[in-house]
């Protein structure tokens, strides 16, 4: 599949020391077809909510220009609610301290 340009998965981690960090992050694309060829189109416009394991609220974030998110987490399960205009996606990821939890999520 053919994205539009963004980077798959979450903004570059240059920078986070990610032995000390939990990330979950990724980037939200809409599936589409253009000229018979399948694109995803990053989802600008969008927001991801983090869920802990009981289903409460953690936080929220808009998608960046690039369809793209981040979260600091702690590590354990948590579930993202992916929301954007006529669309909504529930996905259940584990996240562990050192190793980021990169997502490609289509609506």
């Amino acid at each position: 599949m053919r994205t539009c340009g963004a980077t798959p998965g979450g903004p570059s981690l240059d920078g986070i020391d990610l032995a000390t960090q939990t990330v979950i992050q990724g980037v939200v694309l809409k599936d589409g077809v253009y000229d018979s060829v399948p694109n995803g189109v990053a989802v600008t416009n969008g927001h991801v909510r983090l869920l802990d394991s009981t289903g409460e609220f953690t936080a929220e974030v808009p998608t960046n220009l690039e369809g793209q998110f981040r979260f600091f987490a702690a590590p354990g399960t948590w579930t993202l609610v992916v929301q954007a205009p006529g669309a909504r996606v529930e996905q259940s990821v584990v996240a562990a301290q050192g190793t980021p939890t990169d997502l490609v999520i289509h609506i």
